[in-house]
């Protein structure tokens, strides 16, 4: 089959990594692809290095970028139309809520037989205002007649979906988001070398967080109960793994909070070094206010630690009590009752990562992904 697929912008995270696997393992089974993408970047840093390796073509499109910006959106659109019609693409993929719109679009007025967009988490969410999500929904209503099918990473975005009347549910398959996944394996050497370069104790009860440093991704949640939880806990310490534009503002707050020495701050970590980083853990605490499927719960558990999540969207679909500890949405006491629970229980912290690791390398394996989106297209091909 001939394949494209488009995505706004090619920064580390969990959607543009899904797509470069998606794109490399159908590569590997025979297919023709080509993957399209804006050039804008961001402080998480790029993934156009990895997406070269993944052995499919490359299309830059630097008119396509994230903000909306109408002179640069119709320049991004013609250019998407002008590719399709001229390689005339059996399937067109497309990812993430302005390529999703642009190139579905483009893919109608290309002629192009069958269109897939993968939700990987909701454009229009919790944390927006009412005027926002019900413009974001109109989009996503009117880009979907342009849809063939759609791809969820979490059977919770289905829900969601079709609560939101984007369209009937028979139009929706849920495809694990898949990982690399012999990246994410305990390495009791590894753990050593993080601890030794943090200088925390051997009795210390490493916090891991994996997260853009950003509103909505969990920080002021985090903030807000480390107090409770050092105040019946003081052998607790914090890592986050990240970057982004509230760092200083972050920095402020612990300073204010006298926490700034219980916290490191570890900085963007290329995606092939986040398992070794993750061995330095005792836990991962994750408190995003808005995800699809949480890829840094899955990479914990697939290393063998717990995890510590919100109950919203696709993190009960990982997290349960076999695995770790799932909170209330906006439940601070909780967060700080289950940092406590698990920072005093060494043989719980071993029970629920080894409980999760078996878990997550059956489930997010990307050869599977990659087998479950080759048997829909495939399926899509002869409807």
């Amino acid at each position: 089959m001939k394949i494209h697929h488009v995505i706004t912008r090619l920064i580390v995270g969990g959607a543009q990594e899904n797509t470069i696997l998606t794109c490399r393992g159908l590569v590997e089974k025979g297919h023709d692809v080509t993957l399209v993408a804006g050039t804008e970047t961001g402080p998480e840093g790029s993934l156009w290095d990895v997406a070269r390796t993944c052995g499919c073509k490359l299309i830059e499109v630097p008119s396509m970028r994230r903000a909306i910006a109408p002179s640069l959106d119709r320049q991004a659109f013609g250019k998407l139309r002008s590719i399709l019609r001229h390689d005339a693409p059996d399937i067109v993929h497309t990812h993430s809520s302005k390529a999703g719109v642009l190139a579905r679009k483009a893919a109608r007025a290309a002629g192009t037989p069958v269109v897939v967009h993968t939700i990987h988490g909701m454009s229009f969410n919790r944390t927006q205002t009412r005027t926002r999500r019900t413009v974001y929904r109109m989009i996503e209503r009117s880009a979907a007649k342009w849809t063939t099918h759609f791809v969820t990473v979490a059977d919770a975005l289905i829900d969601q979906a079709v609560d939101a009347k984007i369209a009937p549910r028979e139009k929706f398959t849920t495809i694990r988001s898949g990982l690399l996944t012999e990246r994410f394996t305990p390495d009791k050497g590894a753990r050593s070398a993080w601890r030794s370069r943090w200088e925390v104790a051997s009795d210390d009860v490493v916090v891991g967080t994996i997260a853009r440093l950003f509103e909505n991704k969990g920080y002021e949640e985090i903030l807000r109960a480390m107090p409770k939880a050092l105040a019946r806990h003081d052998r607790l310490r914090f890592v986050w793994v990240g970057d982004g534009a509230h760092r200083a503002r972050y920095e402020r707050r612990l300073a204010r909070l006298g926490l700034t020495e219980r916290v490191i701050f570890a900085g963007l970590i290329p995606p092939e070094q986040v398992g070794s980083i993750i061995n330095g853990f005792d836990l991962l605490l994750h408190a995003s206010r808005w995800e699809g499927l949480p890829r840094a719960l899955v990479q914990a558990l697939l290393v063998g630690k717990p995890v510590i999540s919100f109950d919203n969207d696709g993190a009960p679909e990982v997290v349960n009590d076999e695995t770790g500890v799932l909170v209330r949405l906006d439940d601070i006491r909780g967060l700080a009752s289950g940092m406590v629970r698990l920072a005093e229980d060494a043989r719980l912290r071993e029970k629920l990562g080894a409980a999760g690791r078996r878990r997550c390398l059956k489930t997010f394996d990307w050869r599977l992904m990659v087998d479950q989106i080759e048997a829909l297209y495939e399926k899509l091909c002869v409807s």
